[in-house]
């Protein structure tokens, strides 16, 4: 509805200018979206806040404007409701136009964002040698939501895993490695990811326990700092193998990045500490090279430093993040990304992190004029007893594990169904079925929370045919596909001249069709991504009935043409979706 509502708010100025005086200073009458479906489609409240300005009842203000308003074309005659409410309803021909216009439309009205910009989403970043867990579940799907929505309005987006691959936990696994399977830095033997996560748990215990174990951890990482040949073939091989068990995942998901890890930094971090000493931000404490922050207090209300180089000269996260930013927003000339926006999707216990690291990059000079750093968080994934999901023996859940359980479970709900209905499939049909339902299962069921909260995980729940979750759209998608089974045409042909929009049903679904475009631009603005969710499953529940209600291919013959486009809309609506 945003073409409707943008020529509607051109109307409402013109007429507010033939009401409201020049001396009367600038004046805001925004049109709005009605709150319900008996105020119609639109609705301006501007006579309110004129009230006072001009000295008269909002009412009479709110007339006046009407008086003045020529929108004939596009609605019926405005009611002023209320205290000086404008109700706005627009005209059944022109809904219908509307959405004869966007039929087989790739966009389907969303206009390309003006101006374009480049934008980073740093999103997903596991750790090196440690197998995906449920942690990862939330940055992954949401920021792949991010970024697909963003590049689908133009941005030329950025995929970035800032993957944790370097750091001391380096030392230890590279120490353990040698002792342990000291062939494998030659290749003769082979090691794959379920080894190196053996490895990492025993090389922290010996770590832990063995001091002479823990001097050659250090000195290891000096080694791997320093360059040393078979220190980095050792790190090589870890990054390696923990890459190939990293991207089995992604592919599952359908998910595309861009790796960024912490090692690509590496260099830049002395550059880091000299810039921002140059800017005159460092200050030596406790040995420790340091920016104090500025708001940001501890306990005992001192200023909070952001420590930047440790006694012992060594970089912690903070340096590196800061480093990363510094290079996203620099320009390309200069080794930069050149970006204008910089989104982290992180957990919400990283938000002081990331308020301490922007004021540190904005205070520094980094961040340009007109360019944004962007924290968005999200709340912790618990089990059904509002606790931090785990496993019965209280291990982390591996991602893996999480999304095979997804498909089995989709599997055999698919099955007994099959069963009930004495029906057969080959085998290669149930298990694309089941990977497609489990999967979209677990991604909607995390998008469809409004991410800033913490949100429970139940199988049950999100594969449900009822309610807000996948395999309702899933359902809902593939009733309307239906029609053409059943010989109802949803292709170009069956395009009439011109489309007649009369019972409610088919108007209330016309509306929610309609309002996609303002949807995307609300969840570009927000990054809230359950606010598609709730459109989509919103849509769904209004085809359903308009579909258990009317009739589309025993439809009268004025009426079918009409019907039908309604469900090829319905369904590249939510395909795009």
């Amino acid at each position: 509805m945003l073409k409707l509502r943008n020529a509607l708010q051109h109307r409402l100025t013109e007429a507010l200018a033939r009401v409201v005086a020049p001396s009367d200073g600038p004046v805001d009458f925004p049109l709005t979206p009605a709150t319900r479906p008996e105020f119609g489609d639109f609705q301006a409240n501007g006579a309110m806040g004129l009230a006072k300005v001009l000295g008269r009842p909002p009412r009479r203000i709110a007339q006046a404007v009407v008086d003045h308003l020529q929108v004939e074309d596009l609605c019926h005659p405005p009611q002023v409701a209320g205290p000086g409410f404008i109700n706005f309803t627009v005209r059944p021909e022109v809904l219908a136009a509307e959405v004869q216009a966007r039929l087989d439309q790739p966009r389907l009205g969303v206009p390309m964002a003006q101006p374009r910009q480049r934008v980073a989403v740093d999103f997903s970043s596991p750790n090196i040698a440690k197998e995906m867990h449920v942690g990862h579940l939330r940055s992954t799907i949401i920021g792949d939501c991010i970024a697909r929505l963003l590049s689908f309005r133009g941005h030329q987006v950025l995929r970035l895993n800032h993957l944790g691959d370097w750091g001391t936990q380096f030392g230890m696994l590279i120490a353990h490695l040698k002792h342990v399977a000291p062939r494998s830095l030659s290749g003769e033997e082979h090691v794959d990811l379920g080894d190196l996560v053996a490895f990492y748990r025993q090389a922290k215990g010996r770590f832990d326990e063995d001091e002479g174990f823990r001097e050659q951890s250090r000195g290891e990482v000096v080694e791997l700092q320093a360059g040393e040949p078979e220190s980095l073939r050792a790190w090589g091989l870890l990054c390696r193998q923990s890459r190939q068990a990293f991207q089995a995942v992604y592919d599952r998901l359908d998910v595309q990045l861009v790796e960024r890890g912490e090692s690509f930094y590496n260099q830049a971090l002395p550059g880091v500490v000299e810039d921002l000493e140059q800017a005159g931000l460092l200050v030596v404490d406790d040995g420790a090279r340091c920016v104090f922050l500025e708001g940001m207090t501890g306990k005992d209300g001192q200023p909070l430093p952001l420590i930047v180089q440790k006694r012992d000269g060594g970089y912690n996260y903070a340096t590196t993040d800061l480093a990363a930013i510094r290079q996203r927003l620099a320009s390309p000339d200069g080794g930069g990304e050149g970006a204008h926006r910089v989104v982290y999707v992180t957990d919400a216990g990283q938000s002081n992190h990331f308020a301490a690291v922007f004021q540190v990059a904005q205070r520094a000079g980094w961040v340009p004029t007109g360019c944004h750093l962007q924290h968005v968080p999200f709340g912790l994934v618990q089990g059904t007893d509002g606790k931090k999901l785990k496993t019965r023996s209280g291990a982390t859940v591996r991602l893996r594990d999480l999304l095979d359980e997804a498909v089995e479970r989709a599997r055999l709900d698919l099955v007994e169904r099959m069963a009930q209905e004495q029906r057969q499939a080959e085998e290669g049909f149930v298990e694309q079925v089941a990977e497609t339902v489990g999967i979209a299962a677990v991604k909607y069921a995390d998008l469809s929370q409004n991410r800033t909260t913490n949100y429970q995980f139940s199988f049950d729940r999100m594969l449900s045919l009822q309610g807000n979750t996948a395999p309702y759209l899933l359902y809902a998608y593939v009733r309307i596909q239906g029609i053409a089974r059943q010989g109802g045409s949803l292709g170009a042909e069956e395009k009439p001249v011109a489309l007649w929009l009369q019972a409610p049903q088919e108007l209330s679904l016309a509306r929610q069709l309609l309002n996609f475009d303002e949807v995307i631009l609300e969840v570009e603005q927000d990054l809230l991504p359950n606010r598609l969710c709730a459109y989509l499953f919103g849509l769904s529940q209004t085809f359903n009935r308009f579909y258990d209600q009317l009739p589309v291919l025993k439809a009268p013959d004025r009426s079918r043409p009409t019907r039908l486009a309604l469900c090829r809309l319905s369904a590249q609506t939510m395909g795009l979706g």
